[in-house]
């Protein structure tokens, strides 16, 4: 059994650990699967969230990473508004030319963003509008805590 303790000292919840010696039923029961009590009566039992497969699980986990840097947000953010070339992203943002093509090339390698060339620039757009919702809430979420 494992207790975990908040920052004041206080238990507050434990959790049974079941080791190799202990199988079957007695798992299940250490585990309180069994003892037919999961759930009070003034709190009953929620449906499940549909299961995902870890495929999937992990192409969000990249694709957040991806999205994980306050310049990549911020060109999120810019491509959201219109496309933009990067000489464009540069002024919006001031940062150097060189920041910004390293960010677009991780947002291009996450499939964020995507490039057409219009003769000696490229021009750059979500490819989903999604992830500029996924940004603009994380956004918001943030400014709400400020």
């Amino acid at each position: 059994m494992t207790t975990l303790r908040s920052d004041t000292g206080h238990v507050d919840a434990s959790i049974g650990i079941a080791t190799a010696e202990v199988t079957g039923t007695a798992a299940r029961t250490a585990a309180g699967e069994v003892s037919g009590e999961v759930h009070s009566a003034e709190r009953p039992a929620a449906p499940l969230a549909p299961a995902r497969t870890p495929a999937t699980l992990a192409a969000a986990g990249e694709l957040l990473r991806a999205l994980a840097a306050p310049v990549r947000i911020a060109i999120v953010l810019q491509l959201q508004e219109s496309e933009r070339c990067v000489h464009e992203l540069v002024e919006a943002l001031r940062v150097t030319q060189p920041l910004i093509s390293q960010h677009l090339r991780v947002l291009k390698a996450a499939g964020v963003v995507a490039g057409e060339r219009h003769g000696r620039e490229v021009v750059y757009r979500l490819v989903d509008e999604h992830l500029a919702h996924i940004v603009m809430d994380a956004v918001a979420h943030a400014e709400e805590g400020s």
